[in-house]
């Protein structure tokens, strides 16, 4: 990681004119210090002008905010990118077509770097090509610092800090939403469902390189009701992340178990659901479908700020073990952009101004920033709190 002062820049941000990208400026604009050096950054000098115009609107002093023109599929350019910045954060996807050498530059300068994917493939293969490089280098690497994966990540730390020391614990998260979601993350979801035999051998190569965990972790499927509604398991990038982090910290007990579940109300919408789910995952088979798809719901679109207004989100993280059994709940506004920006702009901010465990390569929030992170939200106006503990009776 780069010393302050090494570099021009604290933070930059890459894919700033971009739908998230431009909410995460406005992230920025109104979280970053007066002593952060930060610049936004993309490929188009008159889009990122506008951008700094719309920023100025409100913040008069960002009318001189450095811009930087840079190709995500130029290397040269993004290795001088990285190299005039401490972290890098960067909002353009999907990131198995976009991210490579954004990622790629970062492990060769030493530069943290931040993203937004919850595309499970690309986060095994930038394991399999720049972890070592990055340790190396002394980059931090942490994928999913928004909605996937930040609330459940850091939410399983905070329920386990909740129950006893020293024994196996399990936490089943249970994930209500009522959310839109824009035509990047819709490019993202297909380009998964599309690829599920490569993403696999992805995982099994890593599996096969990575180290043992330093405990047993087991993902398993939860309960099928949660406060009287039906839930579904919920196949996202999250268990993977929260997996990695209980493997890795001490505080998940000599074993840890986890469930990841999404709640979607009564019985025959539990079954429209998972008939709709088959649907879409066979249709993402065929190319032409895809791409039909993506066209209907370009990138760069997304829900109104009316829209935005009106969602929310909320993960109850049931917590047992050593006798004892625990509810949190972590809960905010508009999950997929209004929270995703604000949670990729306190993680680029973390990484550069916090006191921060020494840990290089690849690795999760609650590994890399953990309290510093959640602390940080909860000053943004996101919820972290116990609802619920006692005896557990049941074990």
């Amino acid at each position: 990681m780069a010393k302050r002062g090494s570099r021009p820049f604290d933070v930059v941000l890459l894919g700033a004119t971009g739908f998230t990208g431009g909410l995460t400026a406005a992230e920025l604009a109104r979280r970053a210090g007066p002593g952060c050096r930060w610049a936004i950054a993309g490929r188009d000098r008159g889009r990122l002008d506008a951008v700094r115009q719309q920023l100025a609107a409100t913040r008069p002093e960002l009318a001189e905010l450095p811009l930087v023109v840079a190709d995500v599929g130029d290397a040269a350019a993004m290795r001088d990118l990285a190299a005039s910045t401490r972290v890098l954060a960067t909002t353009v996807g999907p990131y198995l077509r976009y991210g490579e050498e954004p990622v790629a530059a970062c492990a060769a300068e030493g530069t943290d770097y931040v993203d937004l994917t919850g595309e499970a493939e690309f986060v095994d293969r930038t394991w399999l090509r720049h972890h070592r490089q990055a340790e190396r280098s002394g980059a931090r690497l942490v994928h999913a610092c928004g909605f996937d994966s930040v609330p459940h990540d850091l939410g399983a730390l905070f329920t386990v800090e909740h129950l006893p020391e020293g024994a196996p614990l399990t936490v089943h998260a249970f994930v209500r939403t009522d959310a839109r979601f824009s035509g990047g993350t819709a490019a993202s979801a297909l380009g998964f469902l599309g690829r599920i035999g490569p993403a696999r051998r992805a995982a099994r190569d890593r599996r096969r390189l990575e180290p043992p965990p330093r405990r047993e972790v087991h993902s398993v499927k939860g309960p099928w009701r949660e406060q009287g509604a039906w839930v579904l398991p919920f196949p996202t990038l999250d268990p993977q992340i929260v997996a990695r982090s209980a493997a890795a910290l001490p505080r998940y007990g000599p074993s840890f178990t986890y469930s990841h579940s999404i709640v979607v109300g009564a019985l025959p919408v539990a079954a429209g659901a998972v008939v709709g789910a088959a649907a879409v995952t066979a249709l993402a088979q065929v190319a032409p479908v895809r791409r039909f798809v993506e066209g209907r719901v370009p990138a760069g679109s997304g829900p109104s700020a009316e829209r935005r207004a009106k969602s929310r989100f909320e993960v109850r993280f049931h917590g047992s073990g050593g006798g004892r059994r625990v509810v949190c709940r972590v809960a905010g506004g508009d999950p997929g952009y209004t929270e995703t920006s604000k949670m990729l702009a306190e993680s680029a901010l973390c990484l550069a101004f916090d006191e921060l465990p020494e840990v290089a390569g690849q690795t999760t929030t609650a590994i890399a920033m953990g309290h510093a992170l959640t602390e940080r939200l909860v000053a943004a106006g996101l919820t972290f709190e116990v609802v619920e503990e006692g005896p557990d009776l049941g074990g």
